[in-house]
Parts: C-alpha cells; structure tokens; sequence
C-alpha cells in the first residue's frame, strides 16, 4: 500500500502536473576536457592506488589509443568495451569521443551468450578489453593490440580491440556520443544511445549542484554497464578534478565503502540506493570528507539523518532520460532529517520537463497518480531500434502539449506531483522491476531460461521482504523426459543476464495456475514461491540439520536463508549458487558482524566454496580475535 498525500487545495488540485526545470542551453563535454588538458596538465586526473595519471597524461594517452585503432574505428561506430572501473576505461572513453564513435559500456566480463545475443543484434566494430575475459567468438578472430594503462586496482592485465567477423545490422543514430543497454521484454538486451548535448547538461547540473572543481576527488564507483557510471567519469573530467577508481569490494560492503571513502579521501560521489540505505540505518561515519553524495537507481525509503555531514540528493532518471531528470537534496539541518517516510524524487532538472499523465496522455491535476513522462533536453536520441522508439518517445497531444516540447518518453513508472511541483515516486506501471537499482524486465529472464532445451517455459515472478526489497525466483517447466538440477540452469542463464537479472531461486513446476482470462496468474506462483521450495531443488537440505551445526555455523546458515528466502538452504550450498547477490552478501556480512563483532570482507563469502567454508573461515577469525597478540608484536 501507498501512503496517501494529504489533499490539496481546491486551487492545487485544479493545476495540471506539469513542471519545467530551469532554463537550459547545451554545452561542450569533450571540450571541457581538453580545456583542463590546457589549463592544468600537470593536476592529478585519476588517481588509482599509489599510481597518478595526470590530465596531460590522459590526453598523451588518448591520443596514442585513437591512433592504434586508425581507420578501424570510424566516426558512429559503436566500440563495446569491456572494462572496468580504471585509467583504461577513463582513457577509452576519452578515445572514443575523440574519434566520433560511440562508447558502448558491456562491462570487465560480459556474459559470453549476452554479448553475442548484442553483437548480432548491433553493428559493433569491436570489442574492447582483457583478452582473457572476451566471449569464444571474440577471441579466435583478429586482435590488435591497444596501449591502455595496466596498473591499479581494476586495470586489465593486458588490453586488445578484438573484431569478430559477422556484425549485426542497427547502428547507433548520428549524434551518439554513446550507448547503454537496458532491459529488453523480447529476451535481448535493447540500446540506448545519447547525445553528447544531453549528456552535458546532466553534466551541468551535477557540477553546479556539487560544487565540483579542481582538488576535489570524484569517485568511479557505479558499475561500468550501468549508465551513471558515465555521470561520474565525464564529471571529474569536465571539472579539473580528480577521479578515483574503487575496488570491487567497495560496492559489495556499506562498511568498506565508507572506509574507502576515508581512505581515499573522496568528496563527491555516486551511489546506488542499495548500497547507502544500510549507511543511513545506523550513525553516520566520522573522518569523511564527503561533501555531496548522489544516489539513484532504487526506491529510497527513508532521509538521512540529523548526523549525516554531506548533502544528499536523492535522483531519479532512467537511461533514455540521460541518467537523471530529477533530484531532491536532503541536508543533516533539514527539519525532517530523519523521518523514515520515503522522500521524494524532486524537481526536473535544468533543460527537463515532467508531465504526470493519464493513459491518453493527457496531464492530470496535481495530487492524482498517473505515468511520468519526461521532456527537455535531458532525452536521449532513442532506442537503436526505430519502431521501438516510436512507441516510447511520442509526440504530447496536440491540445495539452508543454511549451518548447516535442518529444515525451514514456517511463512506465507510476508517481505523484505535489502541490510545489515536487514529485513522489510510486512504483511501476507494468512487470518491469528494479533488482539492486537495475532495470529488469521478467521477460528478458524468463526467455533466458527458454534459451536453454531442458527448458519448455519459465515464468519469473518478483517477491519482497519486509523492507521492501525485491528478488526474483524463476518457475521453470522442464521439457519433456528432462530433470535438470537448478543449480545447472542458474550456471547456464549467467552467460545471458547481468548480475541482478539472475533469479534468487529456481523452482521446477509441471504447470502454471491459471487466472479467470486464461493467463498465468502470477500472483498465486509467487504465493507457492513463498510458501515451499520446489521438489528437486538442488539447494535442498539433506542432512544438514541446524540441530547438528556449530554455533558459527547455525549463525551463517540462518542469516543466509532468511535473507535468501530459501528454508532449504543447506551449508554445502554455495553462496552465489544459491542466489546470492551483492545485496545480500552486505546484509548477510552486515548480520554476522552484528552477532559475532568480526567483519569479514565481502571476498571471504564469494570465493568461500559453500557456507560450510565461510563458517570455519569465521571460526578462524573469531579465533584470531581472542588470541592475545604476543608482546611487541
């Protein structure tokens, strides 16, 4: 259930929800860059570990990738890169702008069958990355070796170009600076692709709303194949500020990312609602020099508090609206610091135009639910697939059209527009989801699964947990005479999805409930999901009784099926096997800490080999804790 707005004014109610941001013009991004270059070649441009790349040496760098590429890439070619969050990626995204092709951001390591499902679907020139981790069809065709930088925390171990011989038919539209891939309800990932005007004025934006300028450390956080990754990078660069790579751990754990935001020093940042709403359940970490913080991506559920010494604003945008349209800044000294009640999403941006609107189209009056849609400069130029686009980006009625506003893309969620303009966001309007801040469309999983011949059908229903959060679990009909293990069907579908994509748990079905229409009803397979776990799963619990556990060991396999929501779960259960994100990994790290005062590091639960493993790694550390340490030592 929502809660309710209390009722507006008589005049209020009569005021169409429509609201302009500040006027706005376009600007340079690439350009500002080179700007710096001039001004200040010698200030630290991404500092990475004990190693500092200075502007002077990005551009000397850039310029050395542009022309190891040549004529291989050409203006409007799209580059899939396949990095991570380092110099390289900084220097590649660089390059690319330079030589007027488009930056496709696929990740450090792209699921062999997603990428290849994107390759066939898009024309991509090349892929860009370790040879090491590039899909089977990319790594026996040509390779030309690249100079990108091999040192910090996430470099490539070595960087090619690698160019496959068949290339698909759609093409990024002239203009592109670059593209990002979405959740697609067909099974395959579709494009979005942005021009460097809109880019920029999200950029300005960010820039005046921070204060970012030179001194200040920027941090690259946000995972490479989500799209505000290109907020962080284009906004340290255009600034004369530093950026600052974070270790992958850093995204996987509440506590190490504020001890890195310490360490490192960082005073701006950007994060996904996930990884700060742990931040704000408890006090705010001293010793930060963290001035503004920027979350998006996810539902916030409650303000920071009266301690928390940087300003948050709290964003929203999908991809086709350039990262963010809206925002909302929340302060320690704000009257409602605090309040557990989910803020709201904000104000359109500078260049930004939001309309609420009925099912035609048609703005309605202020304090009634209805579909966002977003205009203004913030729009990308459109989905690489023309009919798609089409159907998202339309023209308003001819009748109520906002002034200055030709285009209106349809976001499918489902908001509010205050009395003062702001808005409050309510959910979805259709089966789309957000899994740890990404987009995922069901269809997109349920067809990776059809992917596979042990498969007849696969329906993916979303369930919550108290707090809100959601996770998916696939109910997989089996073809014919088959038995496949879960475990081997959650293996196979990794190579299609991005990490949020893949199911929390798999349940094996002869059939579906069907509602009054005929249709699969979804609600009561999400009811079975709850209430049992499938015969033949195989993270069933055979004679691994918590009566016959360790005390560790009862501790992690409780913690681990609570959060999973799985009663089955078993201590030879891998953790990632059996559904583990990264969310849960920080809340399951985050439990055991609480009981136990020993924090284990996100990568002691991933690379254990079941949570039998995790648990005597525990044991060990508890041990260490309580053996006294010899004098001077």
């Amino acid at each position: 259930m929502t809660a309710q707005s209390p009722p507006l004014p008589d005049t209020a109610a009569d005021t169409p929800s429509v609201a302009h941001g500040p006027a706005a013009a376009p600007t340079a991004v690439l350009a500002r860059f080179e700007e710096w270059v001039r001004r200040t070649p010698d200030a630290p441009a991404v500092l990475d570990g004990a190693r500092t790349w200075t502007y002077r040496d990005l551009d000397t760098a850039a310029t050395d990738l542009a022309a190891a590429l040549g004529d291989r890439v050409r203006p409007g070619d799209l580059v899939g890169v396949c990095l991570d969050r380092s110099a390289a990626l900084v220097v590649t995204a660089v390059a690319l702008a330079r030589t007027g092709a488009v930056y496709l951001p696929l990740g450090p390591r792209p699921g062999e069958r997603r990428t290849q499902a994107v390759t066939e679907d898009l024309d991509v020139a090349c892929l860009i990355g370790d040879p090491a981790v590039l899909p089977a069809s990319h790594r026996t065709g040509e390779r030309l070796p690249l100079p990108l930088p091999t040192e910090g925390v996430n470099a490539p171990a070595a960087a090619v170009a690698a160019f496959a011989a068949g290339r698909g038919t759609r093409r990024a539209p002239e203009g592109a600076l670059y593209a990002v891939l979405t959740s697609g309800s067909t099974g395959r990932p579709k494009a979005v692709a942005v021009a460097e005007a809109s880019l920029s004025v999200a950029l300005d934006w960010y820039r005046a709303a921070t204060g970012l300028a030179p001194g200040d450390r920027q941090s690259l956080l946000i995972g490479v194949a989500f799209d505000p990754h290109l907020l962080e990078l284009w906004a340290g660069l255009t600034s004369g500020a530093a950026l600052v790579p974070a270790p992958d751990d850093v995204r996987w754990d509440a506590h190490v990312l504020t001890d890195w935001w310490r360490e490192a020093a960082v005073t701006v940042s950007v994060a996904a609602t996930p990884t700060v709403e742990p931040l704000l359940d408890r006090p705010w970490p001293p010793g930060l020099r963290l001035r503004h913080l920027v979350v998006g991506g996810d539902r916030m559920r409650r303000r920071p508090g009266p301690d928390v010494t940087a300003t948050v604003h709290n964003a929203y945008g999908p991809a086709e609206a350039t990262v963010l349209a809206t925002a909302y800044a929340m302060r320690g000294d704000d009257a409602r610091a605090g309040e557990t009640a989910p803020p709201p999403i904000g104000d359109p941006l500078p260049g930004v135009t939001v309309v609420v609107t009925d099912e035609d189209g048609r703005p309605v009056a202020r304090g009634q639910d209805g579909e966002l849609r977003v205009g203004g400069h913030c729009l990308a130029l459109g989905y690489l697939d023309p009919e798609l686009t089409a159907r998202r980006f339309t023209a308003p009625p001819e009748d109520a059209a906002p002034p200055g506003v030709d285009r209106l893309y349809r976001t499918g969620d489902r908001v509010r527009m205050n009395a003062d303009g702001t808005l409050e966001f309510l959910g979805r309007l259709d089966d789309q989801v957000k899994i740890s801040g990404v987009r995922i469309e069901p269809a997109e999983v349920e067809a990776a699964f059809e992917q596979d011949d042990r498969v007849r059908s696969a329906v993916v229903t979303v369930l919550r947990d108290a707090s809100g959060h959601a996770r998916l679990v696939a109910h997989v009909r089996p073809a014919d005479g088959a038995r496949p293990e879960t475990g081997d069907l959650l293996a196979a579908v990794r190579a299609w999805l991005p990490e949020q994509a893949v199911p929390g748990a798999v349940r094996l079905v002869d059939g579906y409930p069907l509602d009054a229409n005929g249709k699969v009803d979804r609600a009561a397979l999400a009811d079975q999901a709850t209430a049992s776990v499938a015969p033949g799963d195989a993270t069933a619990a055979t004679g691994d009784d918590l009566a016959d556990a360790t005390p560790t060991q009862r501790l992690v396999l409780t913690a681990a099926r609570d959060l999973l929501g799985r009663s089955a779960t078993a201590l030879g259960d891998n953790f990632t096997d059996a559904g583990g994100t990264s969310v849960v990994a920080a809340r399951l790290l985050a439990a055991v800490e609480r009981e136990t005062g020993v924090r284990p590091r996100a990568h002691h639960l991933l690379r254990s080999t079941d949570l039998r493993a995790f648990a005597a790694l525990l044991d060990t550390l508890l041990e260490q804790r309580r053996t006294p340490r010899p004098e001077g030592a």
